[in-house]
């Protein structure tokens, strides 16, 4: 938590105590429905939240911006995010029903009402979305397949909509099919430590 209140020093005492309440939320979680490694769960706050906050070290989305969270398993990236932007709209899909089980239950008691969760395959979702984020939930071709029918033409945000998704290792290959205008930004360039080195947040336009 330390880290997290370091790079987002205007948390809310709300919002500090809604990103605490985390760790006995999930640890209580993932002893009934697995959906952290049980060797990870320690490591929750550096290796899933603050790892799910790095892509608002990218984005700072204005009041109302809709985002999907695709293939959100446990709920990160976007139960953090949540937390971080309220103004923001989320609909978080996974297709493992014990999961979304977990993040509404998440959602719920830490007092999420910008958040909805639902399980269903990306390829059945039709909703409209500013942005799509994930965390490696599919090799990026893939994945700009089946959102691209997700994202709005409508543009509120300065950046444009699309992507944003957190990888780690060579990614070269998957994304040079769109090496014109794909951004990749090493997660080091804001975060300290062993964990986030080869790990980086790609932004893909769309």
């Amino acid at each position: 938590m330390n880290e997290i209140l370091r790079l987002f020093p205007d948390l809310t005492p709300r919002q500090t105590s809604q990103l605490e309440a985390l760790r006995d939320l999930y640890t209580d979680w993932n002893g009934k429905i697995n959906v952290i490694s049980r060797k990870d769960i320690g490591n929750l706050y550096e290796h899933h939240v603050l790892h799910s906050l790095a892509i608002a070290l990218a984005l700072h989305p204005t009041a109302g911006t809709e985002i999907l969270d695709f293939g959100t398993g446990g709920g990160f990236p976007g139960i953090p995010l949540a937390i971080l932007w309220p103004d923001c709209r989320f609909h978080l899909i996974d297709g493992t029903g014990k999961k979304i089980l977990v993040v509404n239950e998440v959602a719920k008691a830490i007092g999420l009402d910008n958040v909805r969760a639902t399980h269903i395959r990306g390829e059945e979702e039709r909703g409209k979305y500013d942005f799509v984020v994930s965390r490696a939930v599919m090799p990026l071709p893939d994945l700009v397949r089946v959102v691209r029918k997700n994202i709005s033409t409508r543009q509120r945000n300065a950046i444009g909509n699309g992507i944003l998704c957190l990888k780690g290792g060579d990614l070269q290959a998957e994304t040079a099919p769109f090496r014109r205008y794909v951004e990749i930004t090493p997660l080091s360039t804001w975060l300290c430590g062993e964990w986030f080195k080869e790990k980086h947040l790609i932004y893909l336009p769309l």
